[in-house]
């Protein structure tokens, strides 16, 4: 049954693409064969519409995973024609918007009240849609101007049976795919299942956008609008309106006299710190999903909306991050190189020096370079390739990150091409690995981590405790002989510094490995009072 219901849906798929005029593109996936050889026999129909509207309304039709995809690819200008790119942007904020009696029933239905006890005052004519959810316009008590997000009808079935086809394709492309296998195209898929997860449910978006609000707390560079808690529901969103200019209206943006290069140079300034200073970033980063405040028009200011996407890194990816963010943007090549090999990212096998040289040839020629000058179509193939020939396994966990790094890029190609993206990230991202690096950053971190370390604290007497009554009680094999008195005496004194060694280092680990050392040392210095203990028995 569930094979039946996939292959209706990649016939459903095909069958959108020949409505739509895309034909090429059936004959091209082979998804299924049968409706391809069709497509050769039966007479072409003559195309009214532009090849860029017919492929938005065909992903329109596909449903929210192929919008979803849409809105990525739109923002790479630099890969797309312009045709193209422009009619894909729509899907940012214009797919076509659903009845609003859905809508108003969903509301009533969320809060069990109609929809006039809930709200001064409800604008029927949605402000915008999108993929997952809509917008309308509305008044809370004592005249708060807000904005009303409402999830589509029947989103979550749709979003489900995508989903599932294509873990059905990932199987595929890992059981009958070298590629496959390194791509971890099964894992990807997962990853991108929790992030939909993250969308379809409200709450966890006004949790989202309460956090960066936190994080960006009188920040003249970002402002996060307010959630009003009381009107939130799982598949209702109510939160403050803000008025601003569309980060992709440059025109308006340039009219208004606004500082681009300022502009431009705060957007890296925000992402870096998102990822590497608060550790929680917003990942759905298009031009739809920001606004530009610019009442004082040489400080322009980023207003963020829809934070139903966000990320967040390991402590050990986000260290080895950092490292190779700086090491390229030092033509540090060898560093990079080892980076990869010491994070498990190449197999353990590879050539470090070949590895520097295939790293070298793909990125010497983009670096000090402003993004108009830079072909990224042509590195991120020579980098795709450069992966396939080391076996460079994708880490999923970090396909947000490359994500919203690749929409921050493509956004400030639009808004200011003569941006330096490097030497714009250098210096942020020494000053963190200056702070990581420093004694005030250690001790901060085990100010952080310490309710943790004080929990495996208060476990080590007992555990050493049985450590040693284990030693000592074991059932003696034939007695050796006697150990000398000093011998004795020095075993136990050795037991005592190394305990303390080991502690000191436990509280004091920067990372997971220190902090294994401080382990070995104090279960090093169990095994020596142990042996005192035993010897001293005998």
């Amino acid at each position: 049954m569930r094979r039946l219901r996939l292959l209706l849906r990649l016939l459903a798929i095909q069958r959108a693409l020949v409505r739509h005029g895309l034909d090429e593109f059936v004959g091209a996936t082979h998804l299924f064969r049968p409706l391809a050889w069709l497509q050769r026999v039966r007479p072409r129909r003559r195309r009214a519409a532009p090849l860029g509207v017919r492929i938005r309304c065909c992903l329109e039709d596909l449903g929210p995973i192929f919008v979803k995809f849409g809105q990525a690819v739109s923002t790479r200008r630099d890969l797309l024609p312009a045709e193209i790119a422009d009619e894909l942007a729509k899907l940012q904020d214009r797919v076509a918007p659903f009845a609003v009696a859905d809508a108003r029933a969903a509301i009533e239905r969320a809060f069990d009240a109609p929809i006039e006890d809930i709200y001064e005052s409800f604008v029927d004519e949605p402000l915008a849609a999108a993929s997952i959810a809509q917008v309308h316009a509305a008044t809370l008590d004592g005249g708060r101007d807000v904005i009303v997000k409402v999830l589509r009808p029947d989103v979550a079935r749709q979003v489900s049976r995508d989903v599932e086809l294509l873990y059905a394709i990932a199987r595929m492309a890992e059981r009958y795919s070298a590629d496959g296998r390194r791509l971890r195209a099964f894992e990807l898929v997962a990853e991108f299942e929790k992030t939909l997860a993250g969308e379809l449910d409200l709450m966890r978006e006004a949790a989202n956008a309460s956090q960066l609000r936190r994080n960006f707390e009188g920040s003249q560079d970002l402002y996060v609008p307010d959630v009003y808690w009381n009107y939130c529901r799982s598949d209702v969103l109510t939160i403050e309106r803000i008025t601003g200019v569309p980060i992709s209206n440059i025109a308006e943006l340039k009219a208004r006299g606004t500082n681009i290069r300022r502009l431009a140079h705060n957007g890296v300034e925000i992402f870096f710190t998102q990822v590497f200073e608060h550790n929680f970033f917003h990942a759905d980063m298009h031009p739809g999903n920001i606004f530009v405040d610019v009442e004082n028009p040489d400080h322009p200011r980023y207003i963020a909306v829809d934070f139903g996407i966000v990320g967040s890194l390991s402590d050990r990816d986000q260290l080895y991050l950092a490292q190779n963010f700086l090491a390229f943007f030092r033509s540090d090549y060898r560093r990079v190189a080892q980076l990869h090999v010491d994070s498990g990212w190449v197999p353990e096998t590879t050539r470090v020096t070949e590895l520097e040289a295939a790293i070298r040839a793909v990125c010497e020629p983009i670096f000090n370079k402003p993004l108009k000058e830079i072909s990224f179509g042509l590195v991120l193939l020579r980098l795709f390739e450069t992966a396939r020939r080391f076996d460079m396994r994708v880490q999923p966990q970090l396909v947000l990150l490359q994500k919203t790094l690749l929409a921050i890029e493509g956004l400030g190609r639009e808004l200011y091409p003569d941006l330096d993206l490097w030497q714009t990230a250098k210096p942020i991202l020494e000053q963190w690995m200056q702070r990581r690096m420093s004694l005030r950053g250690h001790i901060e971190r085990l100010i952080d981590q310490w309710p943790q370390l004080s929990d495996d604290l208060a476990l080590l007497p007992e555990a050493l405790h049985r450590i040693v009554h284990d030693i000592v009680e074991r059932p003696a094999s034939p007695p050796p002989e006697p150990a000398p008195q000093p011998r004795r005496n020095r075993d136990g004194w050795i037991a005592m510094p190394l305990a303390a060694i080991g502690a000191v280092t436990v509280m004091l680990a920067p990372n997971a490995f220190l902090s294994g050392i401080g382990w070995a040392v104090m279960g090093a210095a169990a095994m020596a009072a142990a042996t005192a203990l035993r010897a001293g028995r005998d």
